[in-house]
């Protein structure tokens, strides 16, 4: 998975007398963190971010100046400014003037008695934020778990952003119907988050879909049979084996295009010119989104139903922040008060890693089934895919603009193990041929229903709420976190002044 370079480095007092007595100890101190950040800030696929060590503790104008280009050179996205002892504060200029201002900070201390690292962190960080940078501060002992997650989720958050960042998005159509939620609004999201998007025409996908390699085809009709056997319910009109190969060369042509254009993401409008022409896009959007296909493990490649932008820039944020699991796109669609429970559904880009949350895909479509598509809405046919997420902890996530100006709705939940009986009863009440999840938010429905900014919801496995709170923050995009999770949120004084 694509990483930037960290730097981690820390200023000191400037009389020699001082900085000759406790250097060797700063050192440490920074190598230090910078182990325990390469040994606990891993992907999933094994990858790290390059931690970058200042060459020595800045004591000087020169010595900062030196570091600065240091880091500069080895290509810095972000910068850990450790803070161990009293330093002299404007020596961060020369430094950050030499590495590149426009970066995230943190500002990372110990609470030592012995050592005044508080004071000199304040009196530094200080002088940044008076300056209009917005800085994240942690304090505690090295030791401390709490304090090490902290830290590691801030770096997850400055990775996310600093990777897409530099990434564009391939957008196979504009957004589907209509629905302008979906559209990529192109100032606000260049100004907050540095992405931007190239569209392609869905007529480039069905040229290139004749140019793929049937035996290739063949091998992922091979390997999805084998997984699913009679699962497979082939009627002879909207679902035979010709219609779900068709759905293949889609795969196989997206891959292609993706990697020709360079995009690292993508979204597929699908509705109406794939659904009535060529063929229903759930199958193709699900394996982009899966850690694997019938090649092996991959990395997976975020995907969008309905192209939806937002829905697949905030997967792509929730998938770096992850550290490069899969991600969910999912309908808001039937809320059931008795339950308390949201079933989510769509047509659409469920990964099916969610059936059973294993890397491994036998494990995880032995609860999958393909339906026949709707005639209804798909008359080009293809295969629905079905089935019920596995129970488990999750972050529900969403950007979303108010009058312009970006925000993110963030909040824990979880999807509820429910005996088959009540889900069979739950599906049937939507579409039980579509993937869904049965989803209990942490917060209260009517907070839910009073921020979210559209119909598509996004998540990933575990508990990012204060990965991403970070994220939007170094962002400058207001994180609105919902539930008990929002109540505990420490508000930044760039939004207190403002």
């Amino acid at each position: 998975m694509r990483t930037t370079p960290v730097g981690i480095v820390m200023l000191n007092d400037e009389r020699e007398n001082v900085y000759t007595k406790n250097n060797e100890l700063n050192m440490r101190v920074v190598r230090d963190w910078a182990k325990l950040i390469e040994e606990n800030v891993v992907n999933v696929d094994k990858s790290k971010p390059e931690i970058i060590i200042g060459s020595e503790i800045i004591t000087g104008v020169r010595s900062a100046q030196k570091v600065g280009e240091e880091l500069s050179r080895a290509n810095c996205k972000q910068i850990i400014m450790c803070y161990n002892v009293w330093n002299f504060p404007f020596l961060v200029w020369p430094f950050l003037n030499s590495v590149g201002k426009d970066i995230p900070i943190l500002s990372l201390s110990n609470n030592n008695g012995k050592y005044p690292g508080n004071v000199g962190l304040l009196a530094t960080d200080g002088a940044l934020r008076q300056a209009g940078f917005r800085t994240h501060r942690i304090i505690g002992d090295m030791d401390d778990k709490s304090t090490q997650k902290k830290v590691f989720n801030w770096i997850r958050a400055s990775q996310a952003l600093t990777t897409i960042k530099n990434e564009v998005y391939g957008c196979y159509g504009g957004h589907s119907m209509g629905m302008e939620t979906g559209y990529f609004h192109l100032v606000p999201t260049i100004k907050t988050l540095g992405v931007t998007v190239r569209q392609i025409d869905q007529l480039l996908l069905k040229e290139v879909m004749k140019q793929i390699d049937e035996k290739e085809v063949e091998r992922g009709f091979k390997w999805l049979s084998d997984l699913l056997k009679e699962r497979i319910k082939y009627d002879g009109k909207m679902l035979t084996p010709d219609s779900l190969k068709n759905q293949l060369r889609l795969y196989l042509a997206v891959k292609m295009v993706n990697e020709e254009k360079g995009f690292d993401f993508c979204g597929i409008k699908s509705q109406r010119e794939l659904t009535e022409y060529v063929c229903l896009a759930d199958v193709a959007e699900m394996i982009l989104n899966d850690p694997y296909d019938w090649n092996g493990p991959k990395e997976p490649t975020v995907c969008a139903t309905e192209a939806d932008a937002y829905a697949a820039i905030t997967m792509q944020l929730l998938k770096y922040i992850s550290g490069g699991l899969p991600t969910l796109f999912m309908d808001v669609r039937l809320y059931h008060p008795d339950l308390n429970i949201w079933d989510l559904c769509n047509s659409g880009n469920h990964a099916s890693f969610y059936a059973e949350r294993s890397f491994n895909p036998e494990d995880n479509f032995k609860h999958i089934t393909f339906y026949p598509a709707l005639e209804l809405y798909f008359k080009a046919g293809g295969a629905s895919v079905s089935f019920d997420a596995a129970p488990g902890e999750l972050t529900f996530a969403r950007l979303g603009l108010w009058d312009d100006e970006p925000y993110l709705v963030i909040v824990r939940g979880e999807v509820v193990d429910l005996p088959e009986k009540e889900r069979k009863r739950i599906n049937s009440e939507t579409d039980p041929t579509w993937p869904h999840v049965h989803a209990r938010f942490f917060c209260d429905y009517e907070e839910f229903i009073n921020v979210f900014p559209c119909n598509h919801v996004l998540a990933v496995e575990g508990d990012k709420v204060e990965a991403l709170t970070y994220l939007a923050e170094i962002a400058g995009i207001k994180p609105i976190i919902l539930g008990e999770d929002g109540k505990k949120r420490q508000t930044p004084v760039w939004e207190i002044v403002k």
